[in-house]
């Protein structure tokens, strides 16, 4: 697209390598994604960033944070970005809506679509958008449009879009997205569910009761959230009232929290599983698995401040937990013998815990023998409102704008 200003010998190894590293482990598998990735300076969009920190493969770029150290915009991992650029499928003479600004994303964008192509790219801070317009100016890509507004509403005079690509984490399909997008136009957007977020590529599918989007890939991943109208915040439960062990929930408190009161006064109730996986296997399915079966499902942490040990989390950060009444339950890990495996295992506490343990070791030894190693489940986006008969689902998660459904394709 442009001539760059010449760059430091170092830069364009370590572009290089990065590159190398993706096409190697298969998150690069098209010719045009390598070449753009490997033309584009992502190191001078990412200014006072150190090279090898510019150049992490696997790592995003911090650009803002609010004064309490929450990231409030980003310049994602080289991984992120080619992974959604391959989910996306841009082709020259597309029109793109890029939705969360930056620069470096829309620069490969442009690249993608070519002189006969269009680039639009949006995001409600302006110091986000005048950062991405003069890094763009600097660099030759002034054919891409940037503009300042909340994208959870129609842009004007935008018309309709090959591809909607959202780089910011998402709690809900905005219906603009929906309207926006050509008929058998494409939107990957990260989509956070249960509290956990994959990016899904979504295509338009014309049924019986209208149409819907569905998935055609969802692979894991993490983002920055999204600002704006549909801006949405875990609710925390503090357990026993105090802030050393909160359970964060997506969609909504259970409907008597206070029921767990009482629950770490008891008996810690353990178990293992027998489950076994490796170190460096990947567990979306597992995850997936709880979010679906388990209707109290909520991810637990622990302030390290203020622990205890009431309970013994394998990641105080990060640990998938459910609730079921009176009681709550997480999992664990640990080492086999071979040093090679880790086995999972469930704690839990509260009048009920045996019983809550059994369930989640079942819903374990499920996944096992039935999603381990399979496909994730199909998501699909209704229209809110959409009436229960008209979705087919393992389960149905209501947001403000639409109806997720998931559900596990046939065995």
């Amino acid at each position: 697209m442009t001539e760059t200003t010449i760059e430091p010998d170092e830069a364009t190894r370590l572009r290089n390598k990065v590159v190398d590293e993706l096409c190697a482990d298969g998150t690069i598998s098209s010719p045009q994604i390598e070449a753009v990735m490997r033309k584009v300076p992502r190191h001078e969009f990412t200014p006072n960033t150190p090279l090898d920190k510019a150049y992490d493969t696997y790592a995003a770029v911090i650009t803002k944070t609010d004064e309490y150290g929450v990231q409030l915009s980003s310049v994602s991992a080289p991984q992120i970005q080619a992974m959604m650029l391959e989910q996306a499928r841009v082709r020259p003479g597309m029109r793109v809506l890029e939705i969360g600004s930056g620069g470096l994303n829309a620069a490969y964008l442009a690249e993608l679509v070519g002189e006969g192509g269009e680039v639009v790219t949006v995001d409600i801070d302006p110091s986000v958008t005048d950062r991405a317009r003069r890094l763009l100016d600097e660099h030759g890509y002034n054919k891409v449009r940037v503009l300042t507004a909340d994208a959870a509403e129609p842009i004007p005079d935008l018309g309709k879009v090959d591809v909607v690509m959202v780089t910011v984490g998402a709690w809900d399909i905005a219906p603009a997205w929906i309207t926006q997008l050509k008929p058998d136009g494409r939107l990957v957007v990260p989509l956070r569910m249960r509290g956990l977020t994959r990016s899904v590529a979504f295509t338009q599918i014309t049924g019986e009761h209208g149409t819907y989007l569905e998935s055609e890939s969802a692979l894991i991943c993490g983002f920055v959230p999204m600002q704006g109208s549909t801006a949405h915040r875990e609710e925390l439960l503090l357990v026993n009232g105090t802030p050393e062990i909160g359970l964060r929930f997506d969609d909504g408190l259970p409907a008597d929290p206070h029921r767990l009161d009482n629950a770490v006064t008891m008996p810690r109730h353990e178990m293992w599983t027998g489950v076994t996986v490796g170190l460096q296997e990947l567990i979306d399915t597992l995850q997936m698995t709880m979010a679906i079966a388990l209707p109290g499902f909520c991810i637990m942490a622990v302030d390290e401040d203020l622990d205890t040990g009431v309970v013994a989390p394998t990641n105080k950060r990060f640990a998938l937990a459910a609730v079921e009444d009176d009681s709550f339950a997480y999992l664990v890990t640990r080492r086999t013998d071979d040093n090679k495996h880790v086995e999972y295992g469930v704690h839990a506490l509260g009048p009920h815990a045996g019983q809550l343990a059994d369930k989640i070791a079942g819903v374990l030894r499920d996944w096992d023998t039935s999603h381990r190693g399979g496909p994730g489940p199909v998501i699909r986006v209704h229209p809110a409102g959409t009436p229960d008969d008209q979705i087919t689902a393992d389960r149905v998660i209501d947001k403000v704008h639409s109806r997720i459904s998931l559900s596990w394709p046939p065995a």
